[in-house]
């Protein structure tokens, strides 16, 4: 088994992967943050560096069985410029969906933050999920995760998670919080003040306090706000707690390959390194449940078969560009598409349609909205 890590940072999916029990013959790293590749190296030594994710597809390496991609997230963070797909950064995954495209692995798994969810992008959400629909091959299933459940830190991301159709009998989500901590079960609950706040790539610069700790005496209470007698009580998080709050081991960012050579990495450096890094721990459990599932497969007919296929060839015949548009949503159903699929399941109505693309007699338009129909 071959794992490709996107947007690798210093391989929290790699781990958490590790921790679920999958092993692998080979590990693909694309990264280009000088010290995050240097930790990387650093902690598998035996993992191959691919170079940028722009040039994936043309990387000489074995078919990846698992890609995993946490890809940029400054356009849809909350405190980003809320310029979505439309911004540098995020408009990266672009290449993580041709990499599936291209590799088709079995398994796919994106992290990024709740912000893809807010309203102002809701469209390019969509447009994501559209895209990885229009590969034609994977059952898509997504939640929305806290690293709370697990360590004491408020970080919410959402993962989506494809599998091969043909190889999927259940589903991974949704998953309830004990699952992933089954001690809030018995009653040892931690209460949300006792998180600390997400950890951003900017954390060791940033007056933020809610990402500081606050060291009170015995017995001594916290309201909420800050006051001038805690001034003197305020730190900074060191780098190994920061570890601690992400779930990775102790020293895990202390030290880099580079050029060949171990180096420590600066304290600064292993701030944004852990900022931009995934929860281990999520992935593990998310990875868990995947491996779980993964076991029961069940056979696709001829006919899907054909569909798939065919809508693979029509989204290799449709621009790039199309599958990102959040100008429009009425795109229409490839006939020949609709044909092999209609063939096994006979549908009787379209509920998302217009007079002009209509596939059935019965059909549902904007403005009678087939999600408002009994």
């Amino acid at each position: 088994m071959n794992l490709l890590e996107l947007f690798s940072g210093i391989g929290g999916f790699s781990l958490g992967l590790h921790q679920a029990g999958f092993t692998f013959d080979k590990v693909y790293f694309s990264e280009i943050d000088r010290h995050a590749i240097a930790n990387f190296k650093h902690n598998f030594p035996n993992a191959q560096h691919v170079g940028s994710v722009c040039d994936i597809t043309r990387a000489s390496i074995e078919r990846p069985d698992i890609i995993t991609f946490g890809s940029p997230c400054q356009n849809f963070s909350a405190a980003g410029n809320g310029l979505g797909l439309q911004g540098a950064e995020s408009s990266l995954i672009r290449y993580a969906i041709e990499a599936i495209d291209y590799f088709r692995p079995d398994i796919f798994i994106w992290e990024n933050v709740k912000g893809v969810l807010f309203e102002r992008h809701c469209r390019d959400f969509w447009a994501i999920v559209k895209a990885f629909a229009d590969i034609g091959l994977y059952q898509i299933e997504w939640q929305l995760l806290n690293t709370a459940w697990v360590l004491p830190q408020n970080r919410e991301r959402i993962y989506l998670v494809g599998r091969l159709a043909e190889k999927c009998r259940d589903k991974v989500f949704p998953v309830c919080e004990s699952v992933f901590s089954p001690e809030k079960e018995s009653g040892n609950n931690r209460e949300s003040k006792d998180c600390c706040g997400t950890l951003i790539k900017t954390y060791g610069r940033t007056a933020n306090w809610v990402t500081y700790v606050l060291q009170l005496q015995r017995g001594e209470q916290f309201d909420g706000k800050l006051r001038a007698i805690h001034e003197g009580q305020l730190r900074l998080l060191t780098e190994t707690e920061c570890e601690r709050l992400q779930g990775f081991p102790d020293g895990f960012t202390r030290y880099g390959v580079y050029d060949g050579e171990v180096r420590e990495i600066s304290r600064t450096q292993r701030y944004s390194l852990l900022g931009n890094a995934v929860s281990p721990p999520i992935v593990e459990r998310v990875a868990a449940r995947i491996k779980h599932v993964r076991k029961l497969r069940v056979k696709t007919s001829p006919a899907m078969r054909h569909c798939c296929n065919l809508l693979s060839q029509f989204m290799k015949e449709a621009t790039r560009k199309t599958m990102f548009s959040s100008v429009r949503m009425d795109w229409a159903t490839p006939m020949d598409f609709f044909n092999a699929l209609d063939a096994e399941f006979h549908f009787t109505l379209d509920p998302c349609a217009s007079p002009e693309n209509a596939k059935c007699k019965k059909y549902y338009t904007e403005r009678t909205n087939g999600l408002l129909q009994s």
